[in-house]
């Protein structure tokens, strides 16, 4: 069997340094030339056989983040897709951009900054028929995964989506501070002298 032509750093370089096409025909066209060029068809079948794992993310990113200082930033972003009838990882579900339940594939990030550099770093996609897990779920095991990788980060920042009880509880299990919006109908205990609703 021949060796691929086209590899997941080649896509990795080439996503790195487009600014607006991110097509595999895009991808072909930029690439430099050679005898052995890749045409697109070859950087479709990379795609296709690459099955979505952060760790090779965590593996080119890594060398770019102070573990000890910067914050991390989590949220996730949905690609409507209204039209989709038979594609994997869509489903239907709520989109804040729309204020209502669509089509699309929904992706929960966790990316470092220090204030000048921005570094993904890990990411899940949402598949609940497949996995079980929900985005919560996902979200903690971000946060877990950091911890274990010696994260020790000076905030931890995310929306409102992801201000449950569990996730503000395993933040400050790590030790960590964390910033985000809460619903107007929190109770809060800001004093430790008992719950009471947000001023």
């Amino acid at each position: 069997m021949n060796p691929p032509k086209y590899t997941a750093i080649d896509y990795i370089n080439f996503l790195i340094g487009t600014q607006k096409a991110y097509s595999c025909s895009e991808a072909e066209r930029v690439h430099p030339t050679s005898e052995n060029a890749p045409s697109h068809d070859a950087i479709t079948r990379m795609l296709h056989r690459l099955e979505p794992n952060p760790d090779s993310l965590w593996q080119e990113a890594q060398a770019f983040v102070q573990r000890d200082r910067g914050i991390l930033a989590l949220d996730d972003t949905m690609q409507e897709l209204f039209y989709a009838q038979r594609m994997e990882l869509v489903a239907r579900q709520w989109s804040g951009k729309h204020k209502r339940v669509v089509k699309g594939i929904n992706l929960t990030s966790l990316l470092w900054s220090d204030g000048d550099k921005h570094i993904p770093c890990d990411y899940r996609l949402y598949e609940k028929a497949v996995d079980g897990a929900t985005k919560n779920e996902h979200f903690r095991a971000m946060l877990t995964t950091a911890r274990k990788r010696g994260f020790k980060p000076e905030c931890v920042i995310f929306d409102s989506w992801f201000s449950s009880l569990a996730n503000l509880k395993l933040i400050s299990q790590y030790g960590w501070t964390w910033l985000t919006r809460l619903k107007r109908n929190r109770l809060v205990n800001p004093d430790g002298t008992g719950n009471c609703p947000q001023q």
